[in-house]
């Protein structure tokens, strides 16, 4: 900030120093247009600020203790950091006796404080609390009011003033008595000599004539800083996030002076941060303040003190206009890892509603209330007042413009094809209670993954009025009403062509499932672990059980499992399952599992670790996508600490579920990506490089079906002449020495010299070590290197995050990442990390833990796709299955287990196996075209042939087609007791002979029996003959002859 522009800077407040409220309050009370928190204050106690404040050039407090340090400013708005010298006397009958603090939440021993009517209604016991020999003497013009040995509370009046003594100070003022005449006296400088007109106090000093002080730089937190220029016009504030609510992990002090010292501050100085760290700016044209900083303790925060940014005084004549989405970023639909839509893009035939808000020469409110107009190119545009409705035409982009007389702004939107596919931002929603509601947004993609927000005036609803209404809220999505308790109904939302369905359930019943007074039906079982069950007489109300287990016996993830026999639940929509667990605060980790109504089981729900001593519930939600209805089959603690070697117990009582009324929401259609190759190969590309993952071995079971599966991986890899492979994690199991060396001595004998590999480490490649480990048999955690113009990144997610790898594997992709866009030999890039940013399954428990890194990830790949024309994408494992999907264009494969169990069902990607990769240079023509037309997707230059191992391969194929009709055409693959159908996204390749056309009947030539449509996977015959058919998946092919004829026989 710039005060010779004519801004200020005042001191905010409630008007008492007691008084505390958030900065927004204080902020909004005197009309300032921006502001942050102040002084470090005493909190949870008075609330006094800990330094000096002045406002309006008068002291109201002096410094407790020696914080004397402050920022000044003067009446011109110029700001300094300074020293306060602060002088008190008050003249007695018997001579004067200093005064050594205003108003100040501590007084020092021997001493005397004065309190006047900025004080507040805090008691002013405050300063002497513990303290034996008190005396307070209440002065009222002059003159001894009352004198008492137990200071008061209550707000003092204006001009009185309230002397606190203690111990030998205390002696001094019980001399008076009421009556007697007393002057008191203060006054407070800046050390410096200079003008004070607002001032707070202050933490350590950052940065002095420019160089970064020696201060902490091992502790993060939420932090504020300010800082000034030599001349003190230029003002720098500065506020990180903290750790609590947010994805910064918070800053340390030397971290803050660095980032002052580097924005050309010549002084700056810490104030309080924490969960008073709080930076609020007007929004233009408007008198409304929002909150910039994600706040530490997930709200506002009340405070002493702030500084308030305060505008000269204005014309409140229109000088511009302030030209936005109705919908902002934070209301938007969206399915990004840590929320946060893109209004900001629209699809071409459908509408986006813009907000123009006039202003004046200082951003605030224009009060001469312009007409607007609106305008175009792309489309048409309806103004209403300050609103303008634009619906483009073409993909693209479409600027609109806003005018008002001569002054006008403009709106760039990105333009996307018509939606493909749409869906609500909630599948399905409960109402409590006939008095709440349920809200929800509807998300479009195009045929690219890219996603924006779709407004309700797009949207057709059908249900049934008699449960609930469904109304537009605004621009943002729906919001639904009751009209009757326990019922459940299905909204069918339309937008054009495509179609989706949100559950609307009313009412939630909590049923007890198991009370434990006969616990006969369960029973324990440990992994890695020994565990048992046995009843106690010490539940939570009475009869309980009690789960035992023994954690000695590995460094290996352990288990201790509490099951029933059979399963529990209830009739309807389970939407959530509790238990009362009684916990000795060993910090266990815990998970239920559930069963649907076929027995399946279901991946883990994971809970809270167990910090706390005694009973607590633990309710966990059932997540979205789990089928209905849902059982409860078992409790399941968890240690996965190495280090953690104990022996343990937790009782549990009590289990019970929420159930809501059945409503049956139809699954959404299944999402084929096109970088999964289908009929085609990745051979067919210019070169290739193969990725498995998630064999889990262990060294004690060397000939095991584990390391059967990763060898016969290995082998199918190494005849599929990729030009390299990379491991993409959880090759063992428990990351011990031992099966390091097996690791290591397997791809010695399946691989040798034959291929480079690139080890990727998972969460089991540090299960029952150190990373250490890995890194002593396999090198780097986490490298760049090129092959071929692609740029490979890589990443250790061994625990769950990028920053558990290090932050500087975090600065290694952005570097490498900013030097593939300039390097014009490098086309494309790829990032292949073990987890996912996104889990598609419903239990999301494999996919990236930390999600501000998961988005983190990406809006780094797509703005690098966006803005360079190259190609980007992500290659992951640990969920267990083989998907594709894409997110803002940019392909993101994750790769299935090459030999523990899928996760996921066989016509979901639930097969083992690996995935080959194609990959063809993006051309320069290519970048530039996909640079100006960012809507197309990006280049396409990459292919994931994902590859089952295949045991067998079966065609289902009729041995003959008379002419004129069409035969459907299927293959099946068995591996082990799985069969797996031959679709997507198995790929493979289907081969007719050369007498059967593929593509459309139309183009068929006189040379050709039949056509074959590879997209329905069908053959039509169009005159007598014999035609083969091949079909290959992985290294396996299979050949029918198909007669084709007049006449059956």
């Amino acid at each position: 900030m710039d005060i010779t522009d004519g801004a200020s800077v005042g001191y905010l407040s409630t008007g008492s120093l007691t008084d505390l409220a958030p900065v927004t309050e204080q902020a909004a009370a005197e009309d300032a247009v921006a502001a942050v928190n102040g002084d470090f204050y005493d909190i949870n106690n008075s609330g006094a600020p800990i330094g000096a404040a002045f406002a309006d050039g008068r002291l109201l407090k002096s410094p407790s203790g020696n914080r004397t340090r402050m920022v000044a400013f003067a009446e011109d708005g110029t700001g300094r950091i300074t020293h306060v010298e602060f002088d008190g006397t008050v003249e007695l009958p018997d001579g004067d006796q200093p005064i050594d603090r205003l108003n100040s939440s501590d007084l020092p021993s021997g001493s005397i404080g004065a309190y006047d009517a900025s004080w507040g209604d805090y008691p002013r016991t405050r300063a002497v609390q513990g303290v034996d020999d008190v005396t307070e003497v209440i002065v009222v013009d002059g003159a001894v009011s009352d004198v008492t040995d137990t200071p008061g509370e209550g707000q003092l009046p204006d001009g009185a003033v309230a002397l606190v003594g203690r111990d030998g100070g205390a002696e001094i003022l019980d001399e008076l008595e009421p009556g007697d005449e007393v002057t008191v006296e203060w006054d407070a400088r800046a050390a410096d000599g200079g003008p004070v007109d607002t001032a707070i106090g202050t933490g350590d000093l950052l940065v002095d004539d420019g160089q970064v002080q020696d201060v902490n730089d091992s502790t993060y937190a939420a932090r504020t800083a300010i800082g000034f220029s030599e001349d003190g016009t230029e003002i720098t504030i500065l506020s990180a996030d903290g750790d609590n609510y947010s994805h910064s992990r918070g800053a340390t002090l030397a971290e803050m002076a660095r980032m002052m010292a580097d924005r050309g501050v010549r002084t700056a100085v810490e104030i309080d941060g924490g969960g008073s760290s709080t930076m609020v700016t007007r929004l233009p044209g408007t008198d409304t303040l929002q909150v910039d900083n994600e706040l530490s303790d997930g709200g506002l925060r009340n405070v002493s003190n702030g500084l308030g940014i305060f505008a000269p005084e204005t014309s409140g004549t229109t000088t511009g206009l302030w030209l936005q989405t109705a919908l902002n970023s934070d209301e938007a639909a969206s399915d990004a890892p840590v929320g946060g839509g893109r209004p900001d893009r629209a699809f071409a035939g459908l509408r986006r509603t813009l907000s123009a808000t006039p202003h004046d020469e200082t951003y605030g409110p224009a009060t001469d209330d312009p007409k607007l107009t609106w305008e175009t190119g792309n489309g048409s545009v309806t103004g209403d007042g300050h609103t303008g409705v634009v619906v483009p035409d073409e993909p693209g982009t479409a600027t609109v413009t806003a005018a008002a007389g001569s002054v006008d702004a403009e709106q760039t939107l990105d333009v996307l094809g018509a939606p493909a596919r749409i869906t609500p931002t909630e599948r399905s929603v409960n109402i409590a209670s006939l008095d709440d509601t349920a809200t929800f947004g509807v998300l479009g993609y195009d045929e690219h993954g890219t996603s924006a927000p779709i407004e309700p005036g797009d949207v057709e609803l059908d249900y049934d009025t008699s449960l609930f209404d469904v109304r537009a809220d605004g621009v943002r999505g729906f919001e639904v009403v009751p009209h009757e308790n326990g019922v459940g109904g299905l909204v069918t939302v339309r937008v054009g062509d495509t179609e989706t369905s949100v559950g609307v359930s009313v009412g939630v019943e909590k049923q007890m499932l198991d009370t434990f007074d006969d616990p006969s039906d369960w029973y324990a079982y440990g992994v890695r672990a020994d565990a048992e069950v046995e009843p106690t007489e010490n539940g939570e109300d009475g009869a309980g059980l009690r789960l035992s287990y023994d954690f000695t016996q590995a460094t290996a993830t352990r288990l201790g499992v509490s099951s029933h026999n059979d399963s529990l639940g209830v009739s309807g929509q389970s939407r959530s399952f509790g238990l009362s667990i009684y916990g000795r605060g060993q910090g266990e980790w815990t998970a239920f599992t559930f069963v649907d109504a076929d027995g399946n089981t279901l991946p883990a729900v994971y809970g809270p670790y167990i910090t706390w001593e005694g009973w607590r519930t633990v309710e966990l939600t059932v997540p979205e996508g789990y089928p209905q209805e849902l059982y409860f089959k078992r409790l399941t603690i968890i240690e996965t600490k190495a280090s953690a070697q104990y022996t343990g117990d937790v009782l549990i009582d009590n289990l019970y579920v929420n159930a809501a009324p059945t409503v049956d929401v139809p699954p959404e259609p299944d999402v084929t990506d096109p970088v999964v190759a289908q009929d085609a190969a990745a051979g067919d590309a210019e070169w290739t490089f193969a990725v498995f993952n998630d064999a889990q071995f262990v060294a004690r079971n060397p000939d095991s079906a584990l390391v059967e599966g990763a060898r016969r991986t290995l082998r199918e890899i190494k005849a599929s002449d990729a030009d390299f492979l990379v491991i993409a994690g959880d090759l063992v199991d428990e990351a011990s020495t031992a099966d390091f060396e097996l690791a290591q001595q397997i791809l010695d004998e399946e691989i040798g010299d034959a291929l480079p590999y690139y080890y990727v480490p998972g969460n089991h490649e540090v299960m029952g070590a150190d990373i250490e480990n890995f890194q002593n048999h396999f090198g780097d955690t986490h490298q760049t290197f090129d092959h071929e113009g692609t740029r490979f990144i890589t990443l250790d997610t061994s625990l769950g995050t990028l920053h558990g790898g290090g932050f500087e594997q975090i600065a290694m992709l952005r570097s490498a990442l900013d030097d593939a866009a300039d390097d014009e030999a490098i086309d494309s890039v790829a990032v292949i990390a073990h987890h996912p940013p996104r889990d598609p399954t419903p239990s999301k428990n494999s996919q990236l833990a930390d999600r501000h890194e998961a988005a983190l990830i990406e809006n780094w790949l797509a703005d690098f796709q966006y803005q360079t024309g190259k190609g980007a994408a992500f290659i992951g494992g640990h969920v267990g299955t083989f998907h594709a999907s894409s997110v803002d264009g940019v392909p993101y494969v994750i790769n299935g287990n090459s030999a523990k169990s899928p996760s996921t069902g066989t016509t979901d990607g639930g097969f083992t196996g690996w995935s080959m990769f194609g990959v063809s240079p993006v051309s320069d023509d290519e970048q530039e075209n996909a640079r100006q037309a960012a809507h197309v997707g990006g280049p396409d230059w990459v292919t994931a042939e994902l590859r089952p191992h295949v045991d067998e391969l079966t065609l289902s194929v009729p041995q003959q087609v008379r002419v004129g009709d069409t035969a459907s055409l299927s293959a099946t693959i068995t591996q082990g007791s799985r069969e797996i159908p031959v679709t997507y996204p198995v790929s493979s390749a289907w081969e007719p002979s050369r007498q059967v056309h593929v593509g459309s009947p139309d183009d068929a030539r006189a040379r050709h029996s039949a056509v074959y449509d590879p997209r329905m996977r069908e053959l039509t015959a169009l005159r007598p003959g014999l035609v083969t058919l091949s079909v290959t998946v992985n290294d396996t092919t299979e050949h029918q002859r198909i007669r084709l004829v007049r006449d059956p026989r």
